[in-house]
């Protein structure tokens, strides 16, 4: 089992210490097993709730599926799963044989899905029912793709997942795996252009649960927790998969999608202790009509925030409104989770806080160079959970893992006290009249407006070609776009940031373009 070192490392950052032969999977089921938890709960789904000792035969079970269908160690299985058991049965049930599961994303098209399996040559796929149409055209194309299994009653003239693990065994030995092996990939959410496979080492789990889940956001064996962020996404994965197993706490699995009126009912039935949203869903169940209040939530003590940042706001009104902080932080597909954070008692609303236990950060200027406190720069991340590549993208893996740097394409100011303040993604930026612009200082200014929903700021040239901030405008409903508003909001804004950052131009729209884990793609507005 991994231990947590106690060693004197002076200013150096706490490591987890992992043996040398170790396999995630074995790891997160057995401790539970040991510790007597066989009985407990781990998750419950739409369908019902399934204990420890339940979850370790299913994973078992599925082991020996995927190993009578002919697959091997370093064999590569896509797992494209709503979040109901199914899929902590595959995802763990594929690492303990050795063999390396792909979490997609469940909301892309027949496109992506084709490109996905092109790209990592997967020999089996496993789907649910519900989703087979995206890959109903597309698997007959592929000659790696041996096995088709659908999770569901209707097998789609492919084997059920339910009939293979009726008949599989329940006993498994664990592969020999190292903590240096290939375990699993995610690929990308793609807010920047087209999605890569990332490639994680089997020590990377246990390192996010140690050094953020343990010591940021406390998690322990008699949370309940509820993550509205889905688990094919590496934020969702550890708070609704790895978290909660690294401690023995129960997780809740919703597998439609999470719109307020379904987050609002698992709130409600289920009372968690820890809620994990995106900035996106909590602007939007502040403004339903549903909206929770305190006496509703008795248990709920922490809420947590990733994908991006936090408008100050939304985080101002949320605690006002449940008197429960947002812990917001920001991590990546390529860092697994979070490694920048606000802490429970110190939060600093529009700000991502400091860096998490374990992982070291540094902010670069364009020349290369370590920036001054008080100017932004690119951040960079020193840390033990860092995928090691791109698969098949050798020229992107060079350009963001650089030795024991991995660079995040976020820029960020730090203040005099160490706290980061979110100024946009690299490619985002702008330069007004030589001066560097945050479009999400921008962005932040106009949330706080009564009429906005959602805020885009992106850079667009005016008829001399000079840069200058143009805002996308989503209101809230039942208000109507108008010359007046546009004006009210450019004012607005003059009377928060500096004159020369208010928004030129200002576009009301019914939605803004996002990725499916709910990151705005600022490049599709540009």
């Amino acid at each position: 089992m991994p231990e947590l070192s106690t060693a004197d490392h002076g200013t150096s950052p706490p490591r987890v210490s992992i043996p040398r032969e170790y396999n995630a999977a074995y790891d997160l089921i057995e401790r539970n097993l040991r510790a007597g938890r066989a009985g407990k709960t781990a998750f419950i789904d739409d369908q019902g709730s399934y204990t420890y000792g339940e979850l370790a035969e299913r994973v078992n079970r599925f082991g020996n599926v995927l190993t009578g269908i002919g697959l091997q160690a370093e064999d590569r299985v896509m797992l494209c799963l709503l979040d109901t058991i199914d899929f902590p049965t595959a995802f763990l049930g594929s690492i303990q044989a050795g063999i390396v599961p792909i979490a997609a994303n469940t909301l892309l098209t027949t496109a992506d899905y084709d490109f996905m399996l092109g790209d990592s040559r997967a020999k089996a796929l496993v789907v649910s029912e519900a989703l087979w149409p995206q890959f109903a055209p597309i698997v007959a194309r592929h000659p790696t793709l041996r096995q088709v299994v659908v999770s569901g009653k209707d097998g789609k003239g492919h084997k059920c997942l339910d009939d293979l693990m009726k008949g599989a065994g329940t006993n498994f030995t664990p592969a020999p795996t190292t903590c240096d092996d290939f375990c699993f990939w995610l690929y990308s959410s793609g807010s920047t252009g087209t999605p890569k496979g990332t490639v994680h080492l089997h020590s990377h789990l246990i390192q996010t649960a140690e050094l953020y889940g343990k010591a940021v956001l406390g998690i322990r064996e008699t949370d309940l927790v509820f993550s509205a962020a889905k688990l094919f996404f590496a934020y969702g994965l550890g708070n609704g998969l790895t978290f909660p197993m690294s401690v023995g706490a129960t997780a809740v699995l919703m597998a439609e999608r999470p719109t307020p009126q379904a987050v609002f009912q698992r709130l409600r039935q289920h009372q968690p202790s820890i809620f994990y949203g995106v900035p996106t869903l909590y602007g939007a169940l502040l403004a339903s009509p549903d909206m929770l209040t305190r006496t509703e939530v008795p248990r709920l003590r922490a809420c947590t925030s990733a994908g991006e940042a936090l408008p100050a706001d939304i985080g101002r009104r949320w605690t006002e409104q449940l008197g429960v902080e947002i812990l917001d932080g920001i991590g990546s597909t390529e860092m697994l989770h979070i490694f920048l954070s606000n802490r429970a008692g110190e939060v600093r609303y529009g700000t991502t806080g400091k860096p998490v236990p374990g992982y070291a950060v540094r902010l670069i200027g364009e020349d290369g160079n370590p920036v001054s406190p008080g100017e932004i720069g690119e951040l960079q991340i020193n840390g033990p959970s860092s995928a090691v590549m791109y698969w098949n993208s050798r020229e992107k893996s060079r350009h963001t893992f650089m030795g024991d740097w991995t660079r995040s394409g976020d820029k960020y100011i730090e203040s005099a006290d160490g706290y980061f303040q979110y100024c946009g993604r690299s490619d985002d930026m702008l330069k007004v009249s030589g001066i560097y612009v945050s479009p999400f200082e921008v962005e932040g200014a106009l949330m706080t407006h009564e009429a906005i929903l959602e805020a885009a700021v992106v850079a667009h040239a005016d008829t001399d070609e000079l840069i200058k901030p143009k805002a996308y405008i989503v209101l809230k409903a039942g208000v109507e776009p108008s010359d007046a508003l546009r004006d009210a909001l450019k004012l607005h804004v003059k009377e928060q940031l500096a004159p020369y950052k208010y928004p030129r131009w200002i576009e009301f729209v019914a939605e803004l373009p996002k990725t499916a884990t709910g990151k705005i793609q600022r490049f599709k507005l540009r």
